[in-house]
């Protein structure tokens, strides 16, 4: 089985050794053609959206992998956060061709353990991290294009855990249908939103909807699939995050 984990990275990184498995690639290099670095793939051959990456994220690349890569299971890593069976901060220990291999045996579809919110749901989560507006959309577009997805969609906003990150190992036909669904969602709400006064962080708007599709999608085709570790390399600040969450639910009001 061909199997490609798409490493999304803006810049140079160390990566993992498995060559065969793991696939570097330089988000937005359209928007950065003097940025080449030896030994990635950019986003910016055949069919792709990488100009887009200032607000789609690391979704240039899947979009690329979707349009260009031949591959039997098709996946995402970040340069600094990897699927792995194990919790180390380890690069050398992030999922590796047995271990992918096992488990495409008996799931379509691999997905990092989801992350919990505990004390708000997913909505509220987002609403108090960025703008209402675009989520509120996005529901629109659903109801408009994709009603049989509705009530999964308000599932998810009331759940208090999420599959985060944009990071997955699907084989390709769940791949491919998963992008079609996404993506005409995503290019819809494009259409349909101004962001010009948002703030570069929150131009970023479609790549932080698009975390939140990917339940909606799971939830209302009833698909089955394995959980793994993800693992962020470097330390985190929690403390200083902590602080920061608990500012935006203070500060930002809900409508």
């Amino acid at each position: 089985m061909n199997i490609k984990i798409l490493v999304a990275a803006h810049k140079p990184y160390k990566m993992p050794k498995d060559k065969q498995l793991y696939l570097p690639i330089y988000v937005g290099q359209a928007l950065h053609p003097e940025n080449k670095i030896d030994g990635y793939t950019g986003d910016d051959t055949g069919d792709n959206i990488s100009a887009k990456n200032g607000s789609f994220n690391e979704l240039t690349a899947i979009y690329w992998a979707w349009k260009n890569l031949k591959a039997d299971a098709i996946g995402l890593d970040h340069y600094r956060r990897y699927m792995s069976l194990s919790r180390k901060k380890d690069i050398n220990l992030a999922l590796n061709i047995d271990q992918v291999q096992e488990l495409l045996k008996n799931h379509d579809i691999i997905l990092p353990k989801k992350r919990n919110y505990f004390i708000q749901s997913n909505y509220n989560h987002y609403i108090h991290a960025h703008h209402k507006e675009p989520l509120e959309v996005t529901k629109q577009i659903i109801e408009d294009s994709f009603p049989e997805y509705s009530d999964s969609y308000q599932k998810i906003m009331e759940r208090k855990s999420a599959h985060m990150f944009n990071m997955f190992l699907m084989k390709k036909e769940k791949f491919d249908a998963y992008c079609q669904w996404m993506f005409a969602i995503l290019f819809e709400l494009e259409r349909r939103t101004d962001i010009s006064d948002y703030s570069e962080y929150e131009q970023r708007v479609y790549g932080f909807v698009s975390e939140l599709l990917l339940d909606v999608w799971l939830d209302k085709n009833n698909y089955d699939y394995a959980e793994v570790n993800y693992v962020h390399m470097e330390s985190q600040h929690w403390l200083k995050k902590g602080f920061s969450f608990l500012r935006r639910i203070v500060s930002k009001p809900e409508n």
